[in-house]
């Protein structure tokens, strides 16, 4: 499999801000938070050209509920072993692959979360952007299998920058 990295586009905000505004129509008052995460959401930040996007509604919903929202969008809903949460990634009509939507409860912890926390300190520490666009350039080089398997080799430098953005925020782990 192919992993295709491109440099930061100021293209991906304004991509997510059109979907955004997509969402904010079919969800309405449902919608208690919606924000860009992921590297797309990052500036000077290389990465797949796919936009995350963390909807927090109250209350969560089955997934046939947000499918039914979702229909005529070109959202197909993706099994994961992430929990709590509805993934769905939109796809163009030539089957390229543009977003994904992270449909999750919202709480009073919701921007403790760690893609949040991570976002917002890379956001604040541009050495550690140049940092981790170098690892995913060495990455794409490995030819991995799977995107689980490239997500899997970032997983030490994403933790160290987690444990940073907490300890910052003057959180337990």
């Amino acid at each position: 499999m192919t992993i295709e990295i491109q440099s930061h586009s100021k293209n991906w905000k304004r991509k997510y801000e059109l979907e955004r505004k997509v969402l904010e129509d079919i969800f309405g008052k449902e919608i208690k938070a919606i924000e860009h995460i992921g590297s797309t959401s990052v500036p000077k930040l290389s990465a797949k050209p796919i936009i995350d996007i963390f909807l927090a509604v109250s209350p969560l919903h089955n997934v046939s509920y947000y499918n039914d929202k979702l229909q005529g969008l070109n959202y197909r809903y993706s099994i994961t072993d992430m929990s709590n949460r509805h993934l769905f990634s939109k796809y163009t009509a030539a089957e390229v692959w543009t977003h994904n939507l992270h449909i999750l409860p919202y709480d009073k912890n919701f921007y403790l979360r760690n893609e949040l926390l991570f976002r917002d300190y890379l956001r604040k520490n541009p050495e550690f952007v140049s940092k981790y666009t170098s690892l995913k350039e060495q990455l794409v080089l490995k030819n991995y299998n799977t995107i689980e398997e490239y997500t899997k080799s970032k997983s030490e430098f994403i933790r160290f920058v987690m444990e940073l953005a907490r300890t910052g925020k003057g959180l337990v782990k």
